[in-house]
Parts: C-alpha cells; sequence; structure tokens
C-alpha cells in the first residue's frame, strides 16, 4: 500500500546538497515524489511509497547528508498525488 507523507526540515539545510542528497536517497529506496527548497531556508519534500522504504527516508531526512545540520523535521500524512518519479524542483 502507497503512503504519502510531507516533510518540511529545518536547520542548516540549503548550501549542503540536501535536495541531491535526497533525491539519491530516494531513488535508492524506490520513493517517488519531490524535494524543493523553501524561501525561510527550510527544505520541503512530498513522499511517496511502500511503508517500509518511506520509513527508511524518513528517517534518513531527520540527518541529511554530511554537511547538514538538521534541528526539525516536521512529517504530516497526505493524500496520494501519484508521483511516478523523484525531482528536484527549484
Amino acid at each position: 500500500m502507497i503512503k504519502h507523507v510531507s516533510i518540511r526540515i529545518s536547520g542548516k539545510v540549503q548550501g549542503v546538497f540536501f535536495r541531491a542528497s535526497t533525491k539519491t536517497k530516494a531513488d535508492e529506496l524506490l520513493v517517488r515524489g519531490i524535494v524543493r527548497n523553501e524561501p525561510d531556508g527550510s527544505v520541503y519534500v512530498e513522499a511517496e511509497g511502500e511503508e517500509e522504504p518511506l520509513k527508511k527516508f524518513i528517517q534518513w531526512c531527520y540527518q541529511g547528508p554530511p554537511a547538514a545540520s538538521v534541528r526539525q523535521c516536521e512529517i504530516t500524512p497526505g493524500e496520494g498525488k501519484g508521483y511516478t518519479d523523484f525531482s528536484i524542483r527549484r
């Protein structure tokens, strides 16, 4: 069963390859969705996938890439949007 979550990640998460690393992790786990930088300095993610890979993806978001310093992850379940891949949005 496909699950959908929105994730807002705050801390030192821009300028540290967070979006590219998020796409790499999502592709590895077969998670679909989007990632984008927000004007307030946070990173926003929408992710869809099977429950176990999605849990692993969310756990990764709490740490991010090596140069990141994640302060907070806000996870919000939602309705699926039928993403077919994972993409970086500008």
